[in-house]
Formats: C-alpha cells, sequence, structure tokens
C-alpha cells in the first residue's frame, strides 16, 4: 500500500503531461534525431509522399511535408464557460498550435537534417504539433533508421530539437554561394563578400 503511494504521484504527473503535448514533443523531437542516415523510399514509405520537393543540385533534395491538426472546441454554458477556460489557459502557457512542416535534407538519397516550422508547439513542449508526420516512422521504424534509447529524460527533450548533424558541403553550398563568403567582422563592408 505505501508502494503504491510513493508511485502515484509519479504517474499523476506524468499523466497529465500527456495532454499537453509533451509526449508529443519528445515523439518529434526524437524522429530528429532517429530519421537520420534513412534513406528516401524509407521515408516515404513511413511519412508518406511529401507535400512537394526541390532539387538543391546533383545530390541534395529538401522534401517539404506540411501537416494540420484540427483543435476540438468545448460548447460553452451559461454556468461554466469551458471554451474560455481554455482559451485563457492558451494564451497564458502558450501552445494551440495546429501546424506544422517539416522540412527534410536529403543528401545522396539520404536523410541528412530534419528541422520543423510554423505554429508547431502544444500547452508544454515546442514541436509537439509535428508529431503527426513523424508518427508512421517513429510507430513502425524502417530499417534504415537509427535507433535512439535513453528513457524518459534523454536523449531527447520536449523543449528545445537536438542539434543537427554537421552537413557535407555538396549538401550546403553550390558554385555560386562556394564564391563568397560571410562578413561578420568589417561592418563597412558587405555581409557577404567574394572568397578572398
Amino acid at each position: 500500500m505505501a508502494s503504491t503511494l510513493r508511485i502515484a504521484p509519479g504517474a499523476l504527473a506524468l499523466l497529465s503531461l500527456s495532454g499537453c503535448g509533451y509526449f508529443d514533443s519528445r515523439e518529434a523531437h526524437r524522429a530528429q534525431i532517429a530519421m537520420i542516415g534513412m534513406t528516401s523510399n524509407d521515408l516515404q514509405a513511413c511519412a508518406g509522399l511529401p507535400s512537394s520537393t526541390k532539387v538543391l543540385n546533383d545530390t541534395t533534395q529538401i522534401y517539404q511535408y506540411t501537416a494540420k491538426m484540427n483543435l476540438p472546441t468545448a460548447s460553452d454554458s451559461t454556468i461554466i464557460p469551458v471554451q474560455q477556460i481554455l482559451n485563457m489557459t492558451q494564451v497564458t502557457l502558450g501552445g494551440a498550435g495546429t501546424t506544422c512542416t517539416a522540412v527534410i535534407r536529403l543528401d545522396h538519397e539520404r536523410v541528412s537534417e530534419v528541422h520543423y516550422a510554423g505554429d508547431d508547439d502544444e500547452i508544454i513542449g515546442s514541436d509537439g504539433i509535428c508529431s503527426i508526420i513523424t508518427r508512421g516512422c517513429a510507430r513502425q521504424p524502417e530499417a534504415s533508421m537509427r535507433k535512439v534509447s535513453g528513457g524518459p529524460f534523454g536523449p531527447v527533450s520536449a523543449f528545445h530539437s537536438p542539434r543537427a548533424p554537421n552537413q557535407s558541403t555538396a549538401a550546403t553550398y553550390n558554385k555560386q554561394s562556394g564564391e563568397a563568403v560571410p562578413n561578420y567582422i568589417d561592418n563597412t563592408k558587405p555581409v557577404i563578400v567574394p572568397r578572398p
């Protein structure tokens, strides 16, 4: 009985986080690690066909996936204004995102980077709405995905994306960008200058 009473507060805390986006955010951020190295064929098999694609050069492409989550609305009564309370909670605590755009870089037909954009935060955590894009890959991992372990507190956070991996030069530069460099030091010159 005493051990049950010790476990109950922790279980209650985890249960309360589940409805606020905490686990969705962790799932989306875990996918940013697990999908690195995945083949483009496996990506399309679990996430579906991209909304749009862009070929950057002979070896690099960008796949863009867009998803929208419909938020349920509660009907108000004159006694308990449920929708107004929900709206005030979302304004105060943040969240209530509805859309996500996942921008996925492929280098030599393999995922090399995953970024999220849009109004994609839930009440607790960041990028939680984006889990609807990566959920198919998370629930039924493809052979070319990385295994990401770490239990409930690692190696991903619900509150920030993992560090983006280093990219090959071919995936980040083209001929024009290779002939110029950023100038962060001399304020009298343009920010982009020809390579010395």
